[in-house]
């Protein structure tokens, strides 16, 4: 549209010179708007990093640590701790510090909508940033040594408001949750699958969990998908005993 009204104007005033001039100047101006168009219909979808601020993603998974906490009704010293010891290791001491104080400060004092805030890094942040999330949010619900029902059922509902399928769920709930079958909850597998299903299972796992997948990350983060890279090792090696391969 633009590059014929720049067309007309040309014409207007250098006559067929200016006509084509305008032309070609008008169809740069469409094409940008065009492409300005098409990102804004689909950046919502791009999984980076860099659409949320490390202030915000801090804030909004300190927010998330909030619910888990007061998911039992009680908050306990250790939980209050775990989340402390994090942060630090991940941010130092001082951004840790000022994280909490705005927390206290700002975020306490609003009502917690934790939909919206899963939402918001949902669009924003990798899958693989999102497990780590969700085994980060288990590790506080056991350390006082059991995962409570009511702490599972607010971890689920995170999950699912990260787009966590129900496989991956499952998977790192075995990490945390013991049971006679978890070594095969955790590889996402029946307990029927033959040895090799185990092993194909072992190997698609162990590319989703591999810590290179979270180098971009700080400290804390690699260490929890070395974590759970380790747990899918253990559960291989549980079956390869258990099968004799």
């Amino acid at each position: 549209m633009v590059k014929w009204i720049a067309a007309v104007v040309g014409l207007s005033y250098r006559g067929i010179f200016g006509a084509v001039v305008g032309f070609f100047i008008g169809s740069i101006i469409d094409a940008i708007i065009s492409k300005g168009k098409a990102y804004k219909y689909t950046d919502f979808n791009i999984d980076t990093e860099d659409r949320v601020s490390p202030g915000d993603f801090e804030l909004n998974l300190l927010t998330l640590s909030s619910i888990v906490i007061k998911a039992d009704g009680s908050v306990s010293q250790r939980e209050l701790d775990y989340v402390r010891n994090y942060f630090v290791g991940a941010y130092g001491k001082d951004k840790a510090n000022a994280t909490f104080r705005t927390f206290n400060e700002v975020i306490k004092k609003r009502q917690i909508d934790e939909q919206r805030i899963c939402t918001y890094l949902a669009a924003r942040t990798s899958y693989e940033v999102r497990l780590q999330i969700l085994h980060f949010l288990f590790g506080i619900a056991l350390t006082d040594g059991n995962v409570s029902n009511s702490e599972l059922h607010v971890l689920q509902r995170i999950a699912g408001y990260l787009r966590i399928n129900s496989a991956d769920f499952s998977s790192i709930k075995a990490m945390f949750v013991k049971s006679e079958d978890n070594a095969y909850k955790i590889l996402e597998i029946d307990k029927n699958a033959s040895v090799a299903e185990i092993k194909k299972a072992y190997r698609n796992m162990a590319k989703k969990y591999h810590p290179d997948k979270l180098q971009h990350m700080d400290e804390a983060y690699r260490k929890g998908a070395q974590e759970k890279f380790t747990k899918v090792q253990e559960a291989y090696e549980q079956l390869q005993k258990q099968r004799g391969f």
